[in-house]
């Protein structure tokens, strides 16, 4: 957790020096997605430290790749998941740093310098939050919300579960719900770790954007699964909820989505 942490405080000088700024210079991948020198240079100085201070460890990071590792310790960074706002001067954006242990993800810092908050879980110990990075660790519990129609959904958006034929078994899902919001990216599955938000869902999402949160959201209590409702974050989907709605959830969206209900 000290060198997580160690590496975030790298990370943020990089992203909050060249936020906001004239002269980013922002690109398109292969996938169509953006990446700015802010999102290869904060990969490189974290790839820097963990070759110095765990040169055995692997690292897979969203700039330059890497393998999954199943066996043994590796690092899972995304150096700022939130590109888009990131380039658009958004603040909602952040780095998140997963350590890995033989495939379980252990620790996750998720730093959001812009908006002054960080959040950190290890698993089997619990998840807290602090303000301005380095303020007093205040502990995380997911709510205690237990009907649909009284929870809050957070979304990134809405295409990518029209693309996987999923977006009319969402929208039924938040027509019952009491509240949905886009808070997006990391920050729905944190606000799910702060009781704020009591479900977030992705239909089409990497393993760099969600190793981090795993250990937050368990540690707060919360269950993380694919939509299909395996544990933890391979299957390129994802569902996080306070643990009271997730097999309601789950089996709205499974249901939904065969055409059953």
């Amino acid at each position: 957790m000290t060198l997580a942490l160690e590496m975030a405080d790298a990370a943020d000088t990089v992203t909050m020096t060249q936020f906001l700024s004239s002269d980013l210079n922002v690109s398109t991948k292969p996938d169509m997605t953006p990446v700015s020198d802010a999102d290869v240079e904060a990969e490189r100085v974290l790839r820097h430290i963990v070759a110095g201070e765990r040169p055995d460890d692997h690292v897979l990071g969203e700039e330059f790749g890497g393998d999954v590792t199943m066996a043994g310790r590796q690092w899972v960074i995304d150096p700022i998941d939130g590109t888009k706002n990131y380039v658009r001067g958004v603040p909602v954006w952040a780095t998140l740093i997963a350590l890995v242990i033989d495939g379980q993800p252990t620790v996750g810092v998720v730093s959001a310098p812009a908006l002054g908050r960080r959040w950190i879980g290890i698993t089997g110990e619990g998840a807290w939050a602090t303000d301005n990075s380095h303020g007093t660790p205040r502990r995380l519990a997911v709510s205690s919300v237990s009907a649909l129609e009284n929870s809050s959904i957070s979304m990134s958006s809405l295409a990518g579960w029209k693309k996987h034929g999923r977006r009319d078994a969402f929208i039924s899902l938040t027509d019952e719900a009491w509240r949905l919001r886009g808070f997006g990216d990391f920050y729905s599955y944190c606000l799910v770790a702060e009781g704020a938000v009591d479900i977030a869902a992705e239909p089409e999402v990497s393993l760099w954007d969600l190793a981090a949160l795993v250990p937050v959201i368990n540690g707060a209590g919360g269950t993380f699964t694919s939509l299909s409702g395996e544990p933890g974050p391979y299957s390129g989907t994802a569902l996080a909820t306070n643990g009271i709605l997730h097999e309601t959830v789950l089996h709205r969206l499974s249901q939904e989505h065969r055409g059953l209900s």
